[in-house]
């Protein structure tokens, strides 16, 4: 047999294993750490930490501010008046869309027969009431005639009864007549003076009546002329005539087309006196006036201009303003040609102000981010009036100080971020 070598082996009593010991301690290191970790992290205000090549940074600065508001404008015709028809009728249109005009030329023309007859139907009253009117003027002056005729039988009656009534009176004086005949001429001498009397009222009357029968007579042929006239105009209006020297716009109809009475027909553009309509946001339009300074820059060329009016109503938040040309017209412009346009609103000239950014929109003006010790803190601010590239800073910062303007989003609201180079 071979001997092993177990008489050679030794039997240890067993070691009692540390690494337990190790592993709670590793824990509680950790643990510890951890709880640094969250410490610290509440002291930066939620221990975010943001590279600076993310965020915009802009110095606070003591100087000008300009507001101003630029937008992209179209020329517009000042006086563009839309020509409507007068009457139903077919149009014949005697010009094209560009043409050129001059005040008073026809630019189209309206056929309506139903207007040519009714014209015709008074045309023929008017001439029925005008030989009524003559008739009745004829028949008072034979009528007066008659009537001047009994009022001068009359008075020869009368003169005739005094004559007797005087022979019979002095006939009476001298014996030759009886008292009898005296009464009797008396009596006729009465009679005739009353119905001379009587004529003379009824040439009175008979005038009266004759001067308000030719009085209505003749206001009735009046009005019938004054049917005529109104219709005759109408007839007039059928040919559409340009009201300003200028160029024929949008054509509404096509030619030889039936239309109906105020239906739009064409549009004539006064190219001598143009503008520029501009679109503004509505937070803008609120400081917008007439009169305000402008710049119209186009071509290469710059030219001055004010606001001449600013459209009271709203439309997708926007409101429209026109510019007028404040020198001489510019030459070579167009109909809905674009033009660059700037408005001055205000311009200050020591204002603490910082460059406008997203922080202006995120926080409403009332909150920014100031760098601090390579860190940015947020700190409560009051801004101001804004323009296009800056903010007036009213509360809160101070000159030279720097603030981030843009990439606060990634901050998430926190008091405190570091800011990592």
């Amino acid at each position: 047999m071979i001997r092993d070598t177990a008489s050679q082996d030794t039997v240890l009593a067993p070691r009692r294993s540390r690494k337990p010991l190790w592993l709670a301690a590793g824990a509680a290191a950790l643990a510890l750490l951890a709880y640094a970790g969250w410490q610290f992290k509440d002291q930066l205000g939620g221990g975010a930490s943001v590279s600076r090549a993310r965020l915009t940074l802009a110095t606070v600065q003591l100087g000008p501010l300009t507001r101003d508001v630029a937008a992209e404008g179209r020329v517009v015709a000042a006086n563009a008046p839309t020509l409507y028809a007068a009457n139903a009728g077919t149009v014949a249109l005697a010009v094209q869309a560009g043409d050129a005009v001059k005040a008073g030329q026809v630019l189209a023309r309206l056929a309506s027969p139903e207007l040519l007859a009714r014209l015709a139907q008074e045309r023929a009253s008017a001439d029925a009431l005008k030989s009524d009117w003559l008739r009745a003027q004829a028949d008072a002056r034979q009528t007066r005639a008659q009537a001047d005729a009994a009022v001068q039988t009359t008075a020869l009656a009368l003169a005739s009864a005094e004559t007797d009534l005087a022979r019979q009176s002095r006939a009476f004086e001298a014996g030759a007549a009886a008292g009898m005949a005296v009464d009797q001429a008396r009596d006729a001498v009465a009679r005739a003076r009353i119905t001379h009397q009587q004529a003379q009222q009824a040439l009175t009357l008979k005038d009266d009546a004759t001067r308000f029968e030719l009085a209505a007579k003749r206001q009735a042929h009046e009005r019938a002329e004054l049917q005529v006239a109104d219709l005759v105009r109408q007839q007039d209006e059928l040919a559409v005539r340009a009201p300003v020297d200028g160029q024929v716009g949008q054509l509404f109809v096509a030619d030889r087309s039936s239309v109906a009475r105020d239906a739009r027909l064409l549009t004539v553009i006064d190219l001598t006196q143009l503008e520029v309509q501009v679109q503004v946001a509505e937070s803008f339009a609120r400081e917008l006036q007439a009169g305000m300074p402008g710049e119209i820059s186009g071509n290469g060329q710059q030219w001055q201009g004010r606001i001449s009016s600013v459209s009271p109503e709203v439309v997708n938040g926007e409101v429209a303003a026109r510019l007028r040309f404040a020198g001489a017209q510019p030459e070579a412009l167009r109909q809905n040609q674009r033009l660059a346009v700037r408005v001055l609103l205000d311009h200050r000239e020591r204002v603490l102000s910082v460059a406008r950014g997203s922080f202006v929109e995120e926080s409403g003006g009332r909150w920014a981010y100031v760098v601090q010790d390579g860190s940015a803190v947020k700190r409560a601010v009051r801004l101001g009036a804004q323009s296009l590239t800056q903010v007036e800073v009213l509360d809160g910062l101070k000159a030279d100080e720097q603030v981030v303007t843009s990439g606060t989003d990634a901050f998430k609201g926190a008091d405190r971020v570091t800011l990592i180079p």
